[in-house]
């Protein structure tokens, strides 16, 4: 809800309004507004902004098997309980896969929530629900409310910066057709700033970071000659769109004439032992440069982890049609353990665990109970098509996410699922939980902000969830 009886400069939120400004809002919406008038808002609540949290967001695209990673079933009967032991970590009374004998090595350093629940059963819908807290249980083609990444830039945001505060390598926006985050009412000015490719190639490179100080210099004459025109406009200009323009030119001439973005962004600043340490490969690559963009500054990364590294069709969605789904994640199991457990093990021997926050998850997990198709194709973890083999289908009933640094609890499981892992059957969170555990990271008051949408009504940041406490951090 929105806060009409505190200070409007007291808090983080874009509108934390007095009971005046409230009833003028009531009535009229924020259609009073010149969009000037709304950038200084925004500014006056960065003032008082958090400290320089920051998130990473791993997201697994189509959804991993909690059964076979993080929540194994060993005594479940043969039609659910699938082919990997359980092993144990090195916190005791902790079980996970066998897949990820690194991991198993660090439960010290992360939590499990293996107790995630929601009514999205299509990956469009599962992916809004997680990334958006949109509570319709359908499908839709794009969103309707802005995801919390570029929700946190938004309210995190700051001009002066001379690196994008929301990066997303190998983005986490679309699956297939259907577009599963954005910033919808936010304006795309706020969505990421996106790396396409893989880094782990040789000729890998970002285009417009870090221009060379020749080709700087022709840009500024030219950015002058602009500037002076752009002058005589901002003289008979009254709605605030130029000095708008304006904000977001001056970040995209920081970001193109800022050696420090080239540097973030240049893994080949990095030793080879820790490119190796991290695999050289998609994945490990992507969560090197992860590290190396919170280290910079930037305070919200998201990285999908799909592609050839997960199998023949290049996602997690192991049904039978697509994959062998015990194939899929033995083959899968060494670039994810390895890319994953560096990002740790660099997050606290660098010493970023108290503000930088690993979140690894997909929108769902898998059916417990096993099926049976045949493939629709053969190649990397799936039969010739025709052939018979065991899959796991979309199971938004139960999930399992792992969470680290961020100063949290760590060593610790949160919440349980049966006896089969369908249905969690101690401490039930859904996607609300989860983004309010984000916002308070990233010191965003989500039960107070409202941010107006394309109608200037005030649309809270979520409708329901709190705060997961076992996931708050420690004094």
């Amino acid at each position: 809800m929105i806060d009409w009886q505190s200070d409007p400069h007291s808090e983080t939120s874009v509108y934390n309004l007095h009971r005046r400004e409230f009833l003028r809002v009531g009535l009229t919406g924020f259609t009073g507004l010149t969009l000037s008038q709304l950038y200084r808002l925004r500014a006056q609540a960065a003032e008082a902004r958090a400290e320089n949290t920051a998130v990473i967001l791993v997201w697994l695209r189509g959804g991993a098997s909690h059964l076979d990673t993080f929540d194994p079933k060993p005594d479940a009967p043969s039609e659910f309980r699938g082919p990997f032991a359980p092993i144990d970590t090195k916190t005791p009374g902790i079980q996970i896969s066998e897949l990820l004998p690194r991991l198993a090595t660090l439960s010290d350093r992360f939590a499990l929530l293996r107790s995630v629940a929601h009514t999205g059963g299509g990956h469009p819908a599962g992916s809004l629900q997680i990334l958006g807290g949109d509570p319709d249980s359908q499908d839709k083609i794009k969103p309707v409310y802005p995801d919390w990444m570029t929700v946190a830039n938004y309210l995190r945001h700051d001009p002066k910066r001379s690196i994008p505060n929301y990066v997303a390598i190998n983005p986490v926006d679309r699956y297939d057709s259907f577009t599963i985050a954005g910033s919808t009412y936010l304006g795309p000015s706020y969505e990421a700033f996106k790396v396409i490719g893989d880094p782990s190639q040789p000729n890998f490179e970002i285009p417009n970071i870090g221009l060379a100080s020749d080709k700087q210099g022709r840009l500024r004459q030219r950015l002058d000659l602009k500037g002076a025109l752009d002058r005589l406009q901002r003289n008979v200009d009254q709605s605030g769109v130029v000095d708008a323009v304006d904000q977001f030119e001056s970040q995209a001439l920081n970001l193109l004439t800022s050696p420090a973005a080239r540097e973030a962004f240049d893994l080949s600043k990095e030793a080879d032992t820790v490119r190796d340490r991290y695999g050289r490969n998609q994945w490990g690559q992507q969560c090197l440069m992860a590290r190396r963009l919170v280290e910079a500054g930037v305070e919200i990364i998201a990285t999908e982890f799909d592609g050839p590294l997960c199998g023949r069709v290049a996602n997690w969605d192991d049904h039978a049609v697509n994959h062998h789904v015990f194939e899929a994640n033995k083959f899968r199991a060494p670039f994810f353990d390895q890319a994953v457990s560096a990002l740790i093990e660099d997050v606290y021997q660098r010493g970023l665990n108290k503000r930088v926050l690993v979140v690894v998850t997909g929108e769902f997990g898998r059916t417990p109970r096993i099926s049976y198709v045949a493939s629709s194709g053969g190649g990397v973890a799936s039969g010739a098509a025709g052939t018979v083999q065991p899959g796991r289908d979309h199971w938004p009933r139960a999930n399992t996410m792992l969470f680290a640094g961020g100063g949290i609890q760590t060593g610790q499981v949160i919440g349980a699922t049966d006896a089969r892992g369908e249905d969690p059957i101690e401490r039930r969170v859904g996607p609300g939980d989860f983004l309010a555990t984000l916002y308070r990271h990233l010191g965003i008051d989500y039960q107070r902000v409202a941010i107006p949408n394309f109608t200037g009504r005030p649309i809270p940041l979520l409708s329901e969830g709190h705060a997961i406490s076992e996931l708050a951090r420690r004094a």
